[in-house]
């Protein structure tokens, strides 16, 4: 084993792990006070009940060998994992090492999705959701692409380090959440940001925890680990320019909240192709995939669903986005295989079938759950929730000694 890639992958694991309590911030920075408990609990809980669905159930489900559709059973309860090297992954490094990076993946997911019914779900039935996600879909999704024998990864499609697995996957989820548990209450999506230094703390988080995310799927302390680093810096910059120009042309005025929305839309399209384009290309795809989210917020503002914080506006359209340009972009010279901008139109078709089949997998599987839950425990929660908060109502706490949780529990100056 390599001491060097062994050091950098366990600093990349706390990185990823990093990512979450960032998302919580960054979260709920954009809701309103009474919703700030929920929506932060919402990211942090995945860090408990994913990382045991990981252990007991979810690493063999990915990466245990079986068939091209799931894996089989022989890492369950994180059996035959050492901290030997497992050579079907990574020779470098130990078995178990491998597995905790992934696991730190698992976590973040199902987490993202929260951001599009913060404010209105049972927090057990999220619970619930979240572990029956992680199962019925994440699972399966990233066997097919990182899996062995997946049926995505064998057709040729690339993802570096998630673009489908976690972001498209999440994005829809979020959407069909959305459309599922239905909007707040009347004049309640309609607010601003409670917090804009949460909101810059928690894309500042994500940033930095990045480079674990995309430089970290290199598996080792190498050149294609600095390419990843490099692209994912440059295309989130590229983003986050072309963001602010668009606000001061369409708005007048850009916005610290615009910009860190930026960031995370850039982060997230350039993560399937971190490791497969050259820096030229990080630019142009992080570009493009803010042009594309800011628009499709933009235009999704004015349906008559409610994803509270625009995840699929971001993490949908921004991973779309990515999975489909890594087949434009992909260089040989990045140490993989050319791209249509360089000739090759083979890598087109996996890339696009790889997406739209995520899609429409996340799509069934996800109403499906949430119909299921919906029936045995109900999905919204309780009705007066609009008026005291969620914070209230689901975990009888509150963020802030100055914001009263009813009329009838109205602090004095002191917060008292």
């Amino acid at each position: 084993m390599d001491s060097g890639a062994i050091a950098w992958m366990l600093v990349s694991c706390a990185l990823v792990l990093l990512m979450t309590p960032g998302l919580a911030f960054f979260y709920a920075g954009l809701v309103r006070e009474r919703e700030v408990i929920n929506t932060m609990k919402m990211s942090f809980i995945a860090l408990g009940f994913i990382s045991v669905e990981w252990a007991l159930l979810g690493y063999s489900l990915v990466f245990s060998e079986n068939n091209a559709l799931i894996g089989g059973l022989g890492f369950v309860a994180l059996n035959n994992v050492t901290t030997a090297p497992n050579p079907d992954f990574s020779s470098d490094i130990p078995h178990l090492l491998f597995m905790a990076f992934q696991m730190m993946f698992a976590i973040i997911t199902p987490a993202l999705i929260s951001g599009a019914v913060v404010g209105r779900m049972k927090f057990k039935s999220y619970l619930l959701f979240i572990v029956a996600w992680a199962i019925l879909v994440y699972n399966p999704i990233a066997h097919w692409v990182w899996g062995p024998g997946g049926w995505i990864g064998e057709m040729g499609a690339l993802d570096f380090a998630g673009g489908t697995v976690v972001h498209i996957s999440a994005g829809v989820a979020a959407l069909v959440a959305a459309l599922v548990i239905g909007p707040r209450h009347d004049g309640e999506s309609d607010h601003l940001p409670h917090n804009v230094p949460f909101v810059v703390l928690g894309a500042s988080l994500l940033w930095f925890g990045w480079f674990g995310f995309n430089a970290g799927s290199a598996l080792a302390a190498d050149g294609t680990a600095v390419l990843a680093l490099v692209t994912t810096m440059l295309a989130t910059g590229a983003a986050v320019v072309a963001w602010v120009l668009l606000e001061m042309f369409d708005r007048g005025k850009p916005t610290a909240t615009g910009t860190s929305i930026a960031a995370v839309v850039g982060l997230v399209t350039i993560t399937p192709a971190a490791g497969f384009v050259l820096p030229g290309g990080a630019m142009l795809m992080g570009l493009a995939g803010a042009v594309a989210s800011y628009y499709a917020l933009k235009y999704l503002d004015r349906l008559p669903m409610d994803d509270t914080l625009d995840v699929f506006a971001c993490h949908g359209v921004g991973g779309i986005v990515g999975s489909i340009l890594t087949g434009v972009f992909a260089s040989a010279q990045a140490g993989g295989v050319d791209g249509l901008l360089y000739g090759n139109a083979d890598l087109m078709m996996p890339q696009v079938v790889g997406v739209l089949v995520v899609i429409l997998f996340t799509a069934v599987m996800t109403a499906a759950i949430l119909y299921a839950i919906k029936a045995m425990f109900g999905l919204r929660s309780a009705d007066d929730t609009g008026e005291f908060g969620i914070d209230h109502a689901e975990h009888d706490e509150r963020a802030y000694a100055y914001a009263p949780v009813s009329s009838k529990d109205q602090p004095d100056f002191r917060g008292h």
